[in-house]
Parts: C-alpha cells; sequence; structure tokens
C-alpha cells in the first residue's frame, strides 16, 4: 500500500521561505510522477507543481512560477517543494500527490491515485 507523509509546513512571514518533504513508501516511487497542490480555507484544492517519475519534467501553476521549486530524490523516495518570497495568499493546506507507475506529469487531481494528509502553511503579512 502506498502511503505519502508531508512534513515542513508551518509559520512563516511574508517574504520568507519553506521547505516541505514528501516521504513515499512503496516500489515504484522512481517510476511516478508526483505533484503538490494546496487548498486554502473555502476554496478549492487547486494545482501548484508537478515532477516527472526522473525530474527531468516540471511544470508549476503561474500564481507560483519562479518562487516554488519542485525536486525529488529517487534513491530517498521523496519529493520536495522549495517555497521562497512566500505571501499571504500562500496561506493554505498543501499536500502531496503520486500518478503511482504513471511517469508523465500532471495537473488535474484526476491524475492522481494516492495523496498525503497534508501540511499546513500559514504566512503572515
Amino acid at each position: 500500500q502506498v502511503q505519502l507523509v508531508e512534513s515542513g509546513g508551518g509559520l512563516v512571514q511574508a517574504g520568507g521561505s519553506l521547505r516541505l518533504s514528501c516521504a513515499a513508501s512503496g516500489r515504484t516511487f522512481s517510476s511516478s510522477a508526483m505533484g503538490w497542490f494546496r487548498q486554502a480555507p473555502g476554496k478549492e484544492r487547486m494545482f501548484v507543481a508537478t515532477i516527472s517519475s526522473r525530474g527531468v519534467t516540471t511544470d508549476y501553476a503561474d500564481s507560483v512560477k519562479g518562487r516554488f521549486t519542485i525536486s525529488r530524490d529517487n534513491a530517498k523516495n521523496t519529493v520536495y517543494l522549495q517555497m521562497n518570497s512566500l505571501k499571504p495568499e500562500d496561506t493554505a493546506v498543501y499536500y502531496c500527490a503520486a500518478r503511482w507507475g504513471r511517469p508523465v506529469v500532471g495537473r488535474t487531481q484526476d491524475e492522481y491515485a494516492y495523496w498525503g494528509q497534508g501540511t499546513q502553511v500559514t504566512v503572515s503579512p
């Protein structure tokens, strides 16, 4: 069974940085594209970033492009989201998701079979 466990969330001032981590169980992590999504209070969950199975291809939501960087370490079964220049509007619960066994990046939630429990990121003005 696949499990995804996020960590690294917290409270930060605007302009600050955080790095989220998502540790995955399962033997096919290295052949699976991964993604990050977020859900702000009262809003739908939305796409943030995605990375292909070998880390060659990445894609970002326009709202985070140039500020966030997704990366992965297949030896550690872990995907990261480095978040710089954080803004109050980045406040949300951040979820890691896996396109298990599918190497190509994806932007839509329906493409992801497994999800973590989420980690809260709060950016104060």
